[in-house]
């Protein structure tokens, strides 16, 4: 009989389209790790595909029941056009919900991806940060030397925060809906730690920069200062040697 066949593929499709649903939308999913995360985007991507193929066969359904109801009696016409329309009806819904959640999904594996990157980008520049925090340790030389070191250093630590406020709001995003929470918290906790650790000892180094330049300033100063009147001694001394002049007649400084 045509009318079971036909009740049964829609029948057949209705039992596949409620295990989609049970399978991929009605399952409450806890995305802990980035592997779960991504197994997850993926699986999606599949049933999304898988439910586009049923296309074809719920077209030929379709087909079917409008041919068989353009030559069966009127008393059939009825409740083969409402399995009908349900089955369209709930496939294109699941296929709606499908994308939905395929596509949200695909940004939350982006946005996690985008946190990493921001995240290295940061390491990177902390360091480099720690490097010249390393070489300015025990720096030797005068106020000119001591001065591009300290402007070096400075050139660093202005480090724009772009990259900070994206990680913040990147994690808030994710840790909201409850993905990859843990794992967030405590990569944001390591990060935060080393960057106030590596920003206060810049700061410490800054001031102590500072404290070295005017340190050997106040030293160029008074070498400069000794070097000036030991030159006016020497010409003195030249002169009295010159003249002849016996020790004993010249100022006891002189002598």
């Amino acid at each position: 009989d045509k009318t079971v066949s036909l009740r049964k593929d829609l029948s057949e499709m209705h039992e596949w389209i409620t295990q989609a649903e049970e399978e991929y939308l009605e399952r409450d999913f806890e995305y802990k790790t980035p592997e779960e995360l991504q197994k997850a985007v993926e699986e999606l991507k599949r049933a999304k595909e898988e439910a586009l193929q049923k296309e074809v066969k719920v077209k030929l359904i379709t087909d079917s029941v409008n041919n068989f109801i353009a030559k069966a009696p009127p008393a059939a016409h009825e409740a083969l056009k409402k399995e009908l329309h349900d089955l369209i009806t709930n496939y294109q819904r699941l296929c709606s919900r499908l994308n939905g959640k395929c596509k949200t999904l695909e940004e939350v594996w982006a946005c996690w991806r985008e946190l990493l990157s921001y995240l290295d980008a940061e390491n990177k520049w902390l360091n480099e940060m720690e490097l010249k925090l390393k070489a300015t340790e025990n720096i030797q030389g005068g106020a000119e030397e001591i001065s591009e070191s300290l402007d070096s250093l400075e050139s660093l630590m202005r480090h724009p925060e772009d990259n900070r406020n994206q990680i913040r709001e990147l994690a808030q995003t994710l840790t909201d809906g409850g993905i990859l929470d843990e794992l967030i918290n405590d990569k944001l906790e390591k990060f935060n730690t080393r960057w106030e650790e590596v920003q206060q000892e810049a700061v410490r180094r800054q001031k102590s920069l500072e404290q070295s330049i005017q340190s050997a300033q106040e030293i160029d100063k008074t070498l400069r200062l000794i070097q000036e009147s030991i030159l006016t001694i020497d010409k003195q001394l030249t002169a009295y040697l010159a003249d002849r002049v016996d020790a004993a007649q010249v100022p006891q400084e002189a002598q």
